[in-house]
Formats: structure tokens, sequence, C-alpha cells
């Protein structure tokens, strides 16, 4: 079994009487790429205060390749980079000599790590000019290269696809995918764009209320979300009569001409050879998968991520 680069015991965190977070217990494994999800107000930027020390803890324990974070601080941050909201970074010098300058707070960096963590984010054609000329993506790209300097074995992004564009963000998750690939870093991604998160992590925490609802593997997510097949036909009502031969009532529901089936879409052929074959005509027939949106909003009763 591959070794938790990230354990969560109980983790709590209490204001007052109110519990932001409340006793949240998983394990990231290495070279994986773990998303947060949850509505307002749900914990997640809490959770990852108290992960990087922000915060205290209330109760409960977080370690770090092994390393408890409450008992042994400073240690268990020499494993971990992080962009907590905004990369800071001086816009009046170079990306180049904000590298510099931020590998001199970490041993053991050296030029030629400097170069590689350049090239593999292809920062390579404009890392010597200032940082003030520099995008959003850009500089959300040099954040990321001043969080890997160190090689840490887990890479906290809080919120890091805010502002970008389609392509600022489609090459923020490529560049994901290759930390994890190529360096074997563990990364926790908090983002409210539920669609990015189906595209980039491999898993998902579900987080309600300051509670762990549920962890879910993207690849069954896509495979066990419940699929229906919309079809339109000429004569609806002869449809669903005929249908009804094949599917329980409690699968079918009319509306006009449009008929839905809660059935995979292997069943498509198998609807229209009967539909046709009764010369019933087809207007239309496809098969649609549940968004990871749609499973989120079922499972929160509706409450939208933000």
């Amino acid at each position: 079994m591959t070794e938790a680069v990230l354990e969560l015991r109980n983790l709590t965190k209490r204001i007052g009487t109110r519990k932001i977070v409340d006793n949240l217990t998983f394990d990231i494994p290495a070279g994986e790429v773990f998303g947060f999800l949850g509505p307002n107000g749900a914990g997640k930027t809490t959770t990852i205060r108290m992960i990087v020390g922000l915060i205290s803890m209330t109760k409960g324990e977080a370690r770090i390749k092994g390393v408890s974070v409450k008992e042994q601080f400073e240690l268990a941050m020499t494993h971990v980079g992080a962009i907590v909201e905004n990369p800071e970074m001086y816009k009046f010098l170079t990306g180049y000599q904000n590298l510099v300058h931020f590998a001199r707070r970490h041993s053991g960096v050296t030029k030629q790590r400097i170069d590689e963590v350049v090239n593999m984010l292809g920062l390579q054609n404009r890392i010597h000019e200032k940082v003030k000329r520099y995008s959003l993506g850009m500089r959300q790209r040099l954040g990321v290269a001043q969080a890997i300097l160190h090689r840490p074995s887990l890479l906290i992004l809080d919120e890091p696809t805010n502002g970008l564009d389609p392509a600022g963000i489609r090459e923020l998750r490529d560049y994901l995918r290759k930390l994890t690939r190529e360096e074997g870093i563990s990364v926790i991604v908090s983002s409210h764009l539920l669609s990015e998160m189906e595209l980039m992590c491999d898993r998902v925490a579900i987080i309600q209320a300051g509670k762990l609802v549920d962890i879910r593997s993207m690849q069954d997510a896509r495979e066990q979300s419940q699929s229906k097949i919309v079809l339109e036909a000429g004569d609806p009502v002869a449809a669903q009569h005929l249908l009804a031969q094949l599917f329980d009532a409690a699968q079918l529901a009319v509306d006009g001409t449009r008929i839905e089936i809660a059935a995979d879409k292997s069943a498509i052929p198998n609807i229209a050879r009967v539909l046709v074959a009764a010369d019933i005509e087809v207007l239309g027939i496809h098969a649609v998968q549940k968004t990871l949106e749609e499973q989120f909003l079922e499972i929160t009763g509706g409450e939208m991520v933000v």
C-alpha cells in the first residue's frame, strides 16, 4: 500500500461554540491530485490553513510524511509547498530573481534545480522579464515554481484557477499532472470550478458544514454516475407504451415528445431497433451522464460551490 503523504485524524476547528471543521479524517497518497469541494463556509480554506500552520487546531492531528504539524511544525513544513490565496512575489524583480531569492530560504536548492523547475513549468522564454509584466497565468506558474523548488512531497493550492482564462486553467491542469507524474508530488487543490476539478483531480473530498460528506474517485464517479437516455419520438404515447415492456415504469419519464429512460447508453441500439420495428419515428436519441456538478448538488442538497 502506498504511504500516505498527508494524514488527517479528527481534525477540528472550533470558534466559540461553532465548529468550522468537524473531525475530518482521511489520507492522501503520493502522486495524487486531491480536490476540496464544498459550499461557501464549508471549511475548505480553514482546513488548508490548519495543515500549513496559519491557524491552530482545536483538536485532532495532521501529519505530513509522518511528521506531526503540531509537534514538529518546522520539520513538517519542509515537506510542503503552498499557495494560499495569491502567490507572493516581488514585481520589480524578474521571475528568475524571485526564484533565486525564494531558494535562499531552503537549503540545498541549486541553480540546476531552479533551471529544472523553470523548464518544467514552461517559464524559460520569459523568466528574465520583470514579474510586473507577467499575466496572471504566468504569475500563477511562477508561484507554483517557487512552491516546488525545495522538492516538497505535498503541494497545496487554494483556489489556483481564480482569475485565469480557459487557456490558463488548462495550462495549470497540465502542469499539475506533470508534477505528479515526474516529481511524485501529491497536490491538494481547492476550487469552485467543478468542471475543472473533474478534469484535474484523481479524487475529491466533499465537505459541508465542516464535515466530510464523501470522498469520490473521479474515475469511479464517471463510471458509477447514473446515466439516462433521452429519446424524442414522433408518437411518444406509443413509444412509451412499447418501452414499458422493456423497462420498469420508474425508469420512464415523458415530457411532450421527449422521453427520458434511466438506463445505460448500451441500451440505445435495442431501443432504436424496437421502435423502428414498430414503425415509430425516432426523431433523436442520445445518452446523458450526470456531471460532477449534478452529483455534488444532490449530495449537498442543492448548495452551490463557491
